[in-house]
């Protein structure tokens, strides 16, 4: 059982523990990979190519994951050279920021800066998310 106190009379209140629900994900195709079948009903949902796949569309699925593969590499190697240097964010309203990368998350959601000049002032460290972002640059 869990006290808690109310902040109007600051008289403890008893609470029950509600359970908590355990989402399973199911496991990829071999036990080292992070992947999924990708016959599967999930990978089509979540994984649609942009290349309607049939048996003899096999070499335009092939050129599809090559041309993916090599906007991947150089997306990842554009963030090698960011670290460290100096990079406008153009955020959604109009706001402008500058602050020096830091890191990036293994999925690409948020970046990591330092140094953040923004509107309002100057923040040390931040956590930037790309979903708030339009676009960056930065001086090679």
């Amino acid at each position: 059982m869990m006290v808690e106190f109310s902040t109007a009379c600051r008289q403890p209140v008893a609470m029950k523990k509600a359970p908590v629900t355990v989402l399973r994900l199911p496991r990829g195709p071999d036990p080292n990979s992070r992947g999924f079948d990708p016959n599967s009903p999930r990978f089509i949902a979540l994984c649609p190519t942009s290349i309607p796949s049939s048996a003899g569309e096999g070499a335009c699925i092939e050129e599809e994951q090559r041309s993916r593969s090599e906007l991947r590499e150089r997306f990842l190697r554009t963030l090698i050279k960011m670290s460290n240097k100096p990079v406008n964010f153009d955020m959604y309203e109009g706001v402008q920021v500058r602050a020096k990368f830091g890191a990036s998350d293994i999925d690409v959601l948020n970046f990591q800066v330092s140094e953040l000049q923004t509107p309002i002032g100057v923040q040390k460290e931040a956590l930037l998310r790309c979903h708030d972002m339009i676009s960056f640059s930065f001086d090679v």
